[in-house]
């Protein structure tokens, strides 16, 4: 069906039109209704027509596809804004990579430099900006993975590549960079921003 494979798209932008709408709080009605509106414009085609969903007019898929993006880039500013508000509130010193992942390491080890391809092994703590604390390795056990298979959050291999062994950081992962709209259907909602903190213990 087209409109689900624009969903699709709509859920797995460049991070550049691609957000979150405060840590799993309901979205907003006035995007709620841009949501429902695109969703009308196909049912109502395909009811009045019978037409496939697959075959609607090029101009009609533009504008459902228009909406979509507008919703997003809101998403993005609400991100932007409720993350700069955190870490300004926090008196953190944060950088941002061009993917929107902010990290600061606070305390520097000595060890090797991470590469991908190495199987890294964190002490951890995963928590929303309102300081629920999601997981942990203290209740979870360590974590390890190997970098750039795509097993952890996007963020979090991107971030762990800034590091040393030794090092200790903070990231705060807009969702797109996390669990995205769906949340990981436990204990992190949909569209949050996560925070992680951790520690580089070891590289292999």
């Amino acid at each position: 069906m087209y409109i689900f494979n624009t969903l699709s798209q709509f859920c797995s932008l460049s991070p550049k039109v691609t957000g979150r709408y405060s840590g799993g709080l309901p979205i907003p009605k006035s995007l709620f209704f841009l949501f429902i509106l695109a969703f009308i414009v196909v049912s109502c085609r395909r009811y009045h027509t019978q037409q496939p969903v697959q075959d609607t007019p090029l101009p009609e898929r533009q504008k459902i596809e228009e909406v979509l993006l507008r919703v997003n880039q809101q998403f993005v500013e609400e991100d932007d804004m409720e993350i700069e508000k955190f870490i300004g509130c926090k008196g953190w010193q944060m950088q941002s990579t061009g993917s929107g992942l902010r990290y600061m390491i606070y305390e520097h080890g000595r060890g090797e430099k991470t590469v991908e391809g190495k199987l890294v092994t964190l002490a951890y703590t995963v928590s929303l900006l309102d300081s629920t604390v999601c997981y942990s390795s203290g209740l979870s056990g360590l974590k390890k993975f190997r970098l750039g298979q795509g097993v952890a959050e996007r963020g979090l291999e991107e971030g762990v590549l800034l590091m040393c062994v030794g090092d200790k950081a903070r990231m705060i992962m807009p969702p797109h960079l996390a669990h995205g709209l769906t949340g990981d259907g436990d204990r992190i909602p949909p569209r949050a921003i996560i925070l992680y903190d951790i520690e580089l213990l070891n590289l292999e």
